[in-house]
């Protein structure tokens, strides 16, 4: 027998509405356990949340602190106009260096005038300048600067190289360890989250194994059982990765307040809209299909009738 498109659509729309309509009753009945699961999604996901927050902003100041890495190749003050252009062209051209900037011994003491106030007050720097000029030199990858600086040491015409040489080291071993142990937490949390989530959306489906039961022995396919219960977990997922959203964005806005309020400026933190953006493309998608999945995949034993 073959059934007609006007037979089929009709059919078609009651089936959603029914699933639609089992789902919503589904929830209702067992509000509690929905309550309970979703409230498990949420504190995951906050906790998770809150960690990417912190994992995110750590990355931040590091990448700022890097960036401010740089290479400063005194020139000799014997070397000619002709040494200084070429010193240049030598150190511009490098694969190494993202980027050359010329200071003159004018402009070092411009920069020296604000930080020793007074103390230079008569001084005629024009007639005797003991600054040198130099190349500020900044890398392409920061944690080169100690190589590329032993390099420039030995061209025509550089007088001395200065790159912060210890503290530089010690920075980067400092953001390196943080990284993989930032690294290390976010999958420890993830795991533990993925795991609390299952198990509890597993649990709310063998609360409900008698109702799949009957409707397995009624005919009911496997699909038609596990749809409303599917929708659940979506609802579930996506309602407990929301909540925490709202307030991952009020715990955010008055962190970046108080940071602005005490002016602790070295704490660069990234904007609000960046970080919530982040946080949804991650959080939103993972609760939705742990909530999606862990309804569908717990049911698999209770239709096995």
């Amino acid at each position: 027998m073959v059934m007609s498109k006007r037979g089929f659509i009709p059919m078609f729309i009651s089936g959603i509405g029914y699933v639609i309509g089992e789902t919503f009753k589904g929830l209702y009945r067992n509000r509690w356990m929905c309550i309970t699961s979703t409230g498990v999604v949420v504190v995951t996901l906050l906790m998770l949340g809150l960690f990417m927050m912190f994992t995110l902003n750590v990355g931040h100041i590091t990448d700022t602190v890097r960036e401010q890495v740089e290479i400063v190749v005194f020139i000799d003050e014997f070397a000619t106009s002709e040494q200084q252009t070429e010193l240049g062209r030598k150190i511009g051209a490098h694969q190494g260096v993202a980027e050359v900037h010329y200071v003159s011994s004018e402009e070092h003491m411009s920069r020296l005038r604000p930080q020793l106030g007074g103390m230079l007050e008569g001084y005629d720097s024009e007639l005797d300048n003991p600054l040198l000029a130099s190349y500020e030199v900044k890398t392409v990858v920061p944690e080169t600067v100690a190589e590329l600086a032993a390099e420039f040491g030995t061209y025509p015409g550089v007088s001395n190289v200065f790159y912060g040489k210890g503290y530089v080291e010690n920075l980067f071993s400092v953001t390196r360890v943080i990284q993989l142990v930032v690294l290390a937490l976010m999958a420890g949390l993830a795991i533990t989250a993925v795991f609390l989530i299952s198990h509890t959306i597993k649990l709310t489906v063998m609360m409900r194994k008698k109702e799949i039961a009957i409707m397995k022995y009624v005919g009911a396919t496997n699909w038609f059982i596990r749809w409303p219960f599917v929708l659940e977990g979506l609802f579930m997922g996506f309602l407990g990765a929301v909540l925490p959203m709202l307030a991952l964005y009020y715990i955010y806005i008055h962190s970046v307040e108080w940071v602005t309020v005490n002016n602790l400026l070295f704490l660069s933190l990234l904007p609000v809209e960046q970080v919530m953006i982040e946080l949804a493309k991650y959080l939103v998608p993972l609760g939705t299909i742990l909530g999606i999945l862990g309804s569908a995949f717990s049911m698999g034993r209770f239709l096995r009738v």
